[in-house]
């Protein structure tokens, strides 16, 4: 994450310096509302650059328009987040942050009672994600449009962010996998992992697509099912990659 500015403080004091200046603009209804909701002001641009960002992409996505949707001055924006890949960076570290710190519980419980079961495991990594998706609350939607924006793009700030944010939650994710099934080699292990979010990022929005597909059998907006069914489908693979990589390892002994 783009540091910020060392001993800056969260809450803005009465005024920016530049709205203070004698001759400088008067401070409007929306930024003197602002001040007095300092953290009401900061998660509205958040939440407005988020659905900017995933509606419009980076590029698209301006600070006037994200400070129009929050209903803020545009001077709050630049208060809270020195550039608009600040902002960008910190609306992925929201999400991601969450997600990933309910990863890590949930893989130090289930390790702490010994090895987990494949399934156990598979739940533990892709529920958060997917339940994420389902919580329009949480960004639900727009979020999952942004993540699999930037996932599967190859710029410089795309790769940037997914080192920052998801690379070591995968890495510790695929060494688990390794140890619950000890035959997927490095290779197999990072496609299954790669494979599964693929899979879990494909569900992670309530589009409607599955009822529309299967005449109303699958049900996209039952939480529970899609974790279950992603859960199912991604074992089975992985199971797969593992005889594949014993197959090939066996050859190779021959």
């Amino acid at each position: 994450m783009i540091n910020r500015i060392a001993g800056r403080s969260r809450d803005p004091p009465d005024a920016t310096p530049s709205l203070r200046c004698k001759g400088g603009p008067k401070l409007s209804k929306s930024l003197k509302k602002d001040v007095r909701n300092p953290q009401k002001a900061r998660v509205s641009i958040l939440d407005a650059a988020e659905r900017a960002f995933a509606e419009l992409g980076y590029g698209g996505a301006s600070i006037r328009g994200i400070a129009r949707d929050a209903d803020v001055n545009q001077a709050m924006i630049h208060y809270y987040f020195q550039n608009k890949d600040q902002l960008f960076d910190e609306v992925i570290d929201r999400r991601a942050g969450a997600v990933n710190a309910q990863r890590n519980d949930a893989l130090d419980r289930l390790f702490a009672e010994g090895v987990p079961t494949l399934e156990e495991l598979m739940e533990a990594l892709l529920r958060p994600t997917i339940e994420m998706g389902h919580d329009e609350s949480r960004g639900g939607s727009a979020f999952a449009r942004l993540v699999v924006s930037f996932s599967n793009s190859a710029d410089e700030r795309s790769r940037n962010m997914a080192i920052e944010h998801y690379d070591p939650i995968a890495r510790r994710s695929i060494a688990a996998m390794r140890q619950v099934l000890p035959e997927l080699d490095m290779a197999a292990a990072v496609r299954a992992y790669l494979f599964s979010i693929s899979v879990a990022l494909s569900v992670m929005a309530r589009t409607g697509r599955a009822a529309r597909l299967s005449g109303g059998l699958c049900n996209d907006t039952d939480t529970e099912e899609t974790v279950s069914t992603t859960v199912a489908f991604s074992c089975a693979g992985i199971r797969a990659l593992a005889k594949q990589a014993v197959n090939q390892f066996d050859e190779n002994v021959e």
